[in-house]
């Protein structure tokens, strides 16, 4: 009953124009795809956006980006960085096994999609 209440209202004022000067009228609605996060996370995940808080997993495949990168600078070095390879190595293994750890904990688990992403690494960086 409340429901129908409601849209008889909202019919109404739309037909008297009261939403006709809103911010953004006639531009696209920017709507969040959550379809990705578990339905029971998305709210919690929507706070921490608003606060500019990022999820320990987001920030955890930024780091391993940022250590790969770092890998790749030492590698164009050649050998005179091998000591700071060796620690950023450690470093990223380190990351990678907290991100995976953090993903089977949370239900999502890539299967076997990490194994294949470290081949494509590999295979990209010549390391095969």
């Amino acid at each position: 009953m409340m429901s129908w209440l409601a849209e008889q209202r909202i019919q109404e004022a739309m037909r008297s124009g009261a939403f006709d000067h809103l911010p953004g009228h006639g531009k696209p609605l920017n709507l969040e795809d959550l379809s990705g996060v578990p339905e029971e996370l998305r709210m919690s995940f929507k706070i921490m956006k608003n606060a500019g808080v990022l999820p320990e997993e987001l920030i955890l495949r930024k780091e391993c980006v940022t250590l790969e990168e770092m890998l790749a600078a030492c590698r164009n070095e050649g050998g005179a960085a091998s000591g700071a390879m060796k620690e950023l190595e450690t470093k990223l293994s380190l990351k990678r096994f907290r991100l995976q750890q953090l993903l089977q904990e949370r239900g999502v688990e890539g299967g076997g999609f990490g194994a294949y992403e470290e081949a494509v690494r590999r295979k990209l960086l010549g390391e095969e």
